[in-house]
């Protein structure tokens, strides 16, 4: 909510992916007819009205069984505190004028809006508890994973290891110039013996109305800019990254790399080198598991698919990597060989089909190579 029409304007509403956390896996409130849950937000600062709507409700009384307590539900994941009727809450937005993003910036970049037919400034900001204000923020900002990460959880933001970087937009209003809150990021430092630290990026969210416009890549970006400037910083990592993240970080770590003397051309056709994992590790805070993606992307882009010779090149070395855990399979088989009864054995070799596994490698080097497409895709837009 920018402005007090926003709430009543269904352009400015978007919905939960996930209800699971709040609602058990049915997602299913019971005992209401025409339910309507509605958390408004101020663009801002996140301050919150939270109420509840419905037609009817079964009463223990007369129908002998209890409608779903929604609202304590509801309370457990908001911080106290909310609005809980439209006046207070728009004259909490009359004074948004006065919020200011939180911390360091980092970060400002531009994207082209059509609609507006204008370009719309955004900025990415680094905030630590320490900053006045942000610890109530942030209590309100992290509500938004319950509803859009599949296996969220709050962090423990009394640990001092956490670091927290923030996506605003500037907007006008009135003219003065507002912020928006767009997304934002959490990553834990941890220690590496003996004097480095790891940073791992543990949550990432770009809230809906802002996906799809380069938000999360811009971040990505930053923090690994910032990160690389370190001399502590070993390398970066991600805790249980998603296929989304996985893409998106494709994406950032190839576009940062690609201008390396290790990754030109003819290097690359010489295939993956130890002179690559220290590069990239040195210069760019990239570990070597990556640093393989990012090669492997790269002589794609450097390789012509259309010459047999190439092509044939380019898939045997990829397959090399995948076929790694196939290969931990023939050993384990191998092993049980020697200490199973044969009637026991059969039925592990059943499980263990060659076939089957050519079939799969191929498989995932497809999958491997129409995912790298698109990252040179969008390499080749930005």
């Amino acid at each position: 909510v920018r402005f007090p029409e926003d709430l009543e304007d269904d352009n400015t509403t978007f919905n939960p992916e996930y209800s699971h956390q709040v609602f058990g896996d049915d997602e299913v409130a019971f005992g209401y007819k025409g339910l309507k849950i509605l958390l408004y937000y101020i663009a801002g600062n996140l301050s919150t009205l939270f109420r509840i709507e419905y037609s009817s409700k079964v009463n223990e009384k007369f129908d002998c069984v209890e409608a779903d307590d929604v609202e304590s539900k509801i309370r457990e994941i908001i911080p106290p505190g909310f609005c809980t009727n439209t006046d207070d809450f728009v004259s909490l937005l009359e004074k948004e004028v006065n919020f200011k993003p939180f911390g360091m910036l980092l970060h400002t970049y531009t994207v082209h809006n059509e609609e507006a037919g204008e370009d719309i400034a955004y900025q990415i900001y680094k905030a630590d508890m320490t900053c006045p204000g942000f610890r109530e923020y942030h209590e309100r900002l992290q509500t938004f994973l319950m509803w859009f990460i599949e296996t969220a959880s709050f962090i423990d933001v009394d640990d001092e290891r956490w670091n927290y970087f923030i996506v605003f937009e500037k907007y006008n209003k009135d003219g003065a110039t507002l912020f928006a809150t767009v997304g934002y990021m959490t990553v834990y430092n941890y220690y590496v013996y003996p004097d480095k630290t790891r940073p791992r990026v543990s949550q990432m969210l770009i809230l809906p109305p802002f996906q799809g416009e380069g938000h999360g890549a811009q971040l990505l970006e930053t923090v690994h800019r910032y990160y690389m400037s370190s001399p502590t910083v070993l390398d970066i990592t991600a805790e249980d990254p998603s296929e989304n993240y996985i893409k998106l970080r494709d994406f950032v770590l190839v576009k940062l790399c690609q201008d390396l003397l290790c990754f030109s051309p003819g290097k690359l056709m010489q295939g993956f080198s130890q002179e690559m994992v220290m590069e990239a590790q040195q210069k760019l805070k990239i570990n070597k598991q990556h640093t393989r993606r990012v090669y492997e992307i790269l002589r794609l882009r450097a390789t012509d698919m259309g010459d047999a010779e190439q092509s044939r090149s380019y898939r045997l070395d990829v397959k090399r990597r995948l076929i790694g855990p196939y290969k931990k399979k023939q050993r384990e088989l191998a092993k049980m060989r020697r200490c199973l009864r044969p009637e026991e054995l059969t039925n592990q070799l059943n499980q263990i089909d060659l076939n089957m596994q050519h079939e799969q490698l191929e498989e995932s080097f497809q999958q491997l190579v129409s995912d790298y497409r698109r990252v040179l895709e969008r390499l080749a837009q930005a």
